[in-house]
């Protein structure tokens, strides 16, 4: 029987991400997929040229909302800081990190724990550099914006921002925390960096 191409591309994502869950990027093996999926050996050849690029697909969702929350909070279409003063700002934090986790945690794991070996493997630490350098030119740009504000912050203390948020990530998809508690869980953290970065630039 011969199955739409979508169908064939969501039959071995679907059973890609399954085995990654299992044995990790590292211990993985295309044979292994074929065997899951029902696809043959040679015919995934014909969706992904490799491994690595299954697997970027498998995450690619999570790498896609991670970069687009990067880019909307501090990149070059960034949020104006005076915004973090609002409550209605906090609440919107509090939702994308919500429904993010929510929508992605499968996506989110594989990324976070089962990565190694792929081209991924250091995305946390090349996610932080890269937003590190924005969010430095972010403050550079907001004080020619606002002179008022104190936008001296270290390298090293905006570094953490991004470090904590991954903490915070690993934790909460390890422990699979549920709806309830991840909204109290993510509206403290949100709370503890707003208020951090409010008594920091003098907002």
């Amino acid at each position: 029987m011969q199955y739409p191409k979508d169908d064939v591309r969501r039959k071995l994502l679907e059973a890609a991400a399954r085995i990654f869950a299992r044995k990790g990027y590292l211990k993985a093996s295309m044979r292994d997929i074929a065997a899951e999926s029902g696809v043959g050996l040679s015919n995934i050849y014909n969706y992904y040229d490799s491994k690595d690029e299954l697997f970027r697909h498998v995450v690619g969702p999570a790498v896609q909302v991670l970069e687009r929350l990067l880019d909307e909070h501090h990149g070059r279409c960034g949020t104006d800081i005076m915004a973090m003063c609002s409550p209605d700002y906090c609440e919107r934090v509090v939702g994308e990190y919500v429904g993010f986790i929510d929508c992605q945690r499968r996506p989110l794991a594989l990324l976070l724990f089962r990565a190694q070996g792929s081209s991924l493997e250091n995305f946390r630490e090349e996610f932080a550099d890269r937003a590190t350098r924005l969010v430095e030119q972010y403050f550079a740009d907001m004080k020619r914006r606002h002179p008022q504000i104190a936008a001296d912050v270290s390298g090293f203390s905006i570094r953490m921002h991004t470090v904590w948020m991954f903490a915070l990530l690993e934790e909460v998809v390890k422990r699979d925390v549920g709806p309830d508690e991840l909204r109290q869980i993510v509206s403290e953290y949100v709370t503890i960096e707003m208020a951090g970065w409010r008594e920091l630039m003098k907002l």
